[in-house]
């Protein structure tokens, strides 16, 4: 699933007053991120995490890696902070079409 720029502007709108639920620290990502990451997606849908890397490149690879092991999409990169969205078997959210 895509999302189109309308949807991922009602996503990034949505997104504004989130805080972090995930923070990725320096010792990357570990079955317990990604666990806590799918939890945390399952109940939530639309989620800001936190990825501290030591710069730019590192920080991209952890949250391509991390927006592919958890079936999210990514919606929006600014800095540190990754906003994920993915749809729940139960979907609280409306998206536009």
């Amino acid at each position: 699933m895509n999302l189109t720029g309308k949807q991922k502007r009602h996503l990034h709108g949505l997104g504004h007053d989130l805080h972090p639920l995930v923070t990725v620290g320096g010792n990357g990502i570990s079955d317990g991120v990604l666990a806590e990451l799918d939890q945390t997606l399952e109940h939530h849908e639309l989620i800001k995490i936190k990825v501290g890397a030591r710069d730019r490149e590192e920080r991209k690879e952890l949250i391509e890696e991390l927006v592919a092991k958890s079936g999210a999409l990514l919606v929006q990169t600014i800095g540190h902070t990754a906003l994920l969205y993915r749809k729940a078997k139960k979907p609280s959210l409306q998206i536009p079409r």
